[in-house]
């Protein structure tokens, strides 16, 4: 499952950020600034209230989707995000860590709650019907589908891990071989706008 999502992973992404700005900004994750990627979904969050990334303005939100019943990637992209939170310190109070079920069918609103909780209290998930998940994968170009596994299925998804700035402006797409260390180092430049633009000055001098 690992090698089909991540081939996902880069077939998600529009050409041009592929080819060359991936380190532009001394980022280890593809910068995909400016991308016409989201920006935002009509989805629910668990208590059923309606779900939308302007909640998170003012803070870093780190967005993915999967599954709960996913026996690797989904798991390792959250362990990971609580430990950049870890490593952020002080600042990890700056980062939201959204995750969107693309298994509605099984993915209850009680389920994803303590699948959030098992990772960290402040992790949220969303969720919407067939039709509304369908929809938020196309306009955030996520890869999905069932998957026949004996009885049951499982889910084949993009593995890529989204980045909105303090703004709301989606700024990078975290592989998901990246460390949590390359990604907390990502995270700062994005939290200090001034670092990130005497890089880029240094760059072409």
């Amino acid at each position: 499952m690992q090698r089909r999502t991540f081939i996902s992973s880069l077939a998600a992404l529009p050409v041009p950020f592929l080819a060359g700005t991936a380190h532009a900004a001394g980022f280890t994750a593809i910068d995909i600034t400016g991308a016409n990627i989201g920006p935002d979904y009509q989805l629910f969050y668990t208590n059923g209230k309606p779900a939308t990334l302007r909640d998170f303005k003012g803070k870093l939100v780190m967005l993915f989707f999967g599954f709960t019943q996913c026996p690797d990637v989904c798991p390792t992209a959250l362990a990971r995000a609580a430990e950049i939170k870890r490593l952020l310190g002080a600042d990890g109070d700056k980062l939201q860590v959204v995750f969107v079920t693309v298994d509605p069918e099984r993915d209850t609103a009680p389920l994803l709650t303590e699948y959030m909780r098992a990772f960290d209290p402040t992790f949220v998930a969303v969720r919407g019907n067939l039709e509304q998940t369908a929809k938020a994968a196309k306009d955030f170009k996520i890869f999905y589908r069932k998957v026949p596994s004996g009885s049951s299925y499982t889910m084949d998804h993009t593995a890529l891990t989204y980045v909105f700035d303090t703004n709301g402006k989606i700024r990078l797409a975290m592989k998901h071989a990246q460390t949590a260390q390359e990604c907390a180092a990502d995270l700062r430049l994005l939290l200090n706008p001034k670092k990130e633009t005497n890089f880029l000055k240094g760059l072409f001098q």
